[in-house]
């Protein structure tokens, strides 16, 4: 069968041999074709596009049959619903399978109710064109992990098949190197640790999440985070590491622990104590921040197609760069122990 995955349609034809008989038909058609994941084949199968011998095979758990050759096809990618739109971005690196970028902070990623337009998206297709090769059936980029709207950082957009398939996993799997720059009221206890708990939406607020007490009406979460400099208690600069991927999950529980983000809209509900000790300057600095100060300053994975090892790593935008200079944080402090770590 072919290794690669063609834009315009294609009939894949694989003779099953004595050793492949019994497993299932979408297990033995996904493991031989070359980026095309194993959900793509179910669906394709779903759809009747699937021959044995002929005749059509609509059970992708089907046992495969010794000496029979199975005929799958793929029918072209069809253009992406969202328009394309030519908005610029910093890219860090692109090839045909992959793009990273360093996402600016106010760039939705994805086209939603209140922005259905002028998101990351709508940039990826105009600026990608003709090398999305087909994601899911649809010519669009594979859209493997999010950003908030207001959060800046390293993002990971995938632009074949194979490349969304083996990327999704890492992120599921956490198996890659992903750190966040957040810039915190007050100074946490210990000074690096962890933090665990159930996150769901809070009951009495739909548009925030929550740590729920009751740990089976939530999904687990665990943050670990780092103190990298302090200034007068007040503030603190972490870097914090995902070992589970929730909504909000950073912004939650800083906040669950008394320490919500800098300029946080959600979670930051009052003017935090830890404000007190500050110059009235610093304090109005900080209060006034227009979104949370939180930035996705590494990623690290394997290449989905070499498996050779990547790794990015952004300085904060300039807005949340001038807090941290302003107390004295930086001074290549974050840069420094990221890239020591």
């Amino acid at each position: 069968m072919s290794a690669e995955l063609p834009t315009d349609a294609t009939t894949f034809t694989r003779i099953a041999t004595a050793g492949d008989a019994g497993i299932r038909v979408d297990r033995f058609l996904a493991e031989a074709i070359a980026g095309l994941s194993r959900s793509r084949v179910k669906s394709l199968i779903e759809e009747r596009r699937l021959r044995r011998d002929g005749v059509p095979v609509t059970q992708p758990a089907e046992p495969v049959r010794a000496g029979a050759t199975y005929s799958l096809h793929r029918p072209a990618a069809t253009p992406a619903v969202p328009q394309a739109q030519h908005i610029p971005f910093p890219i860090l690196f692109e090839d045909r399978d992959l793009l990273v970028l360093d996402k600016p902070a106010g760039l939705v990623v994805h086209p939603a109710p209140g922005n259905e337009d002028g998101t990351l998206v709508n940039a990826l297709l105009a600026h990608c064109g003709d090398s999305l090769t087909g994601i899911g059936g649809e010519r669009r980029p594979g859209i493997v992990h999010r950003l908030d709207k207001d959060t800046s950082g390293v993002m990971v957009v995938a632009k074949t098949e194979l490349a969304s398939a083996a990327l999704t996993q890492a992120f599921a799997a956490r198996d890659l190197d992903r750190f966040y720059l957040a810039l915190c009221w007050g100074l946490p206890n210990p000074a690096a640790g962890a933090i665990e708990g159930a996150i769901a939406r809070d009951p009495r607020d739909r548009k925030r999440m929550a740590v729920l007490p009751d740990s089976r009406r939530g999904k687990a979460a665990l943050t670990r985070y780092r103190t990298l400099a302090h200034h007068a208690l007040a503030a603190s600069l972490l870097e914090c590491r995902l070992d589970t991927g929730r909504t909000h999950q950073i912004r939650v529980h800083l906040a669950h622990r008394g320490h919500p983000i800098v300029g946080d809209p959600v979670y930051l509900r009052r003017v935090p104590g830890a404000a007190k000790l500050l110059d009235a300057e610093i304090r109005a600095m900080l209060l006034d921040f227009p979104r949370q100060a939180l930035h996705a300053a590494r990623l690290g994975f394997r290449h989905p197609r070499s498996g050779a090892a990547l790794s990015f790593t952004t300085k904060p935008p300039a807005d949340m760069q001038a807090l941290l200079d302003r107390l004295g944080l930086d001074r290549g402090t974050a840069a420094d122990n990221l890239a020591a770590s």
